[in-house]
């Protein structure tokens, strides 16, 4: 009897720690060539060195005036502390002062410009910190933040430091039309995942982006899920329409919400493409 209640105790203990939520981050500031990059900072227990990846936000931002970190990137923040990775996560609006860009006519933060400025600022300064894996830096984006991803890994964008480069990218429905067009390749193993139904972002666009490069360009792999929609990977969205919102943080138009399958498809996409 005792035997069973010190496993149940085991079982219990075991079941709580899964479900702990993700430690508070830690405020970092970053210096820009003009500003102060904030951005929150998530580390797994130790003194490391730990693999680690920025987090790239979309045109919604990153938190809101409650949260410095919302529920849908805190969800991905648990998943990558759990594998060992540390976590970055800069904020291209709130540190300059802005709201929601998604619905903005002309945005004064462009994701190849501004975005791909802060992203450097970001690798610059884990370049620095004593915690940092420097060889095992990896990029992962939303929408916007996957457009400013596309843009940072491409071979013009390449640092001129002696610093080891990006390990990875990963790439959630960037819009790729402009990148498509222009003759996108990369230089580090960048991972595309994007839903056939999503029209916010294009599908075939990304498919063309990604074919286009073969043979001209570090891996790039596209993986398409069938049936899902933008923000797929959103825990406990319902498939909603824009049209007509007044939601600031959302697109203007189309379709999003949760696919459970590509959801749980793209987890593990993640995981194994982070640790190759």
């Amino acid at each position: 009897m005792r035997l069973r209640l010190t496993a149940l105790f085991l079982t219990l203990l075991m079941s709580a720690a899964r479900a702990a939520p993700a430690p508070a981050p830690q405020q970092v500031d970053i210096p820009l060539a003009s500003g102060i990059l904030h951005a929150q900072l998530y580390k797994p227990e130790g003194d490391g060195p730990f693999p680690t990846v920025i987090a790239l936000h979309d045109c919604g931002g990153l938190g809101s005036h409650s949260d410095p970190v919302l529920p849908r990137y805190r969800d991905w923040v648990e998943r990558l502390l759990k594998t060992g990775n540390a976590v970055l996560l800069p904020d291209s609006y709130g540190s300059r002062e802005l709201g929601p860009q998604c619905r903005v006519k002309e945005m004064r933060v462009k994701a190849r410009r501004e975005r791909v400025a802060d992203i450097a600022a970001s690798r610059a300064w884990l370049m620095k910190q004593t915690w940092v894996a420097r060889s095992r830096v990896s990029l992962i984006g939303w929408a916007n933040g996957a457009s400013a991803l596309l843009w940072a890994v491409r071979p013009q964008s390449a640092a001129r430091d002696a610093s080891p480069d990006f390990r990875a990218a990963i790439a959630f429905y960037p819009d790729c039309r402009i990148s498509a067009g222009l003759g996108w390749s990369t230089r580090v193993p960048t991972l595309v995942l994007i839903g056939a139904n999503d029209d916010v972002s294009s599908p075939p666009a990304c498919r063309q982006m990604v074919d286009g490069a073969y043979g001209r360009s570090a891996l790039a792999r596209i993986v398409v899920y069938p049936g899902a929609y933008h923000d797929f990977d959103r825990a406990d969205t319902p498939l909603q329409a824009l049209a007509g919102s007044t939601d600031a943080a959302a697109p203007e138009h189309g379709h999003l919400g949760t696919d459970a399958d590509a959801r749980a498809e793209s987890q593990k996409e993640v995981a194994e493409w982070l640790a190759r």
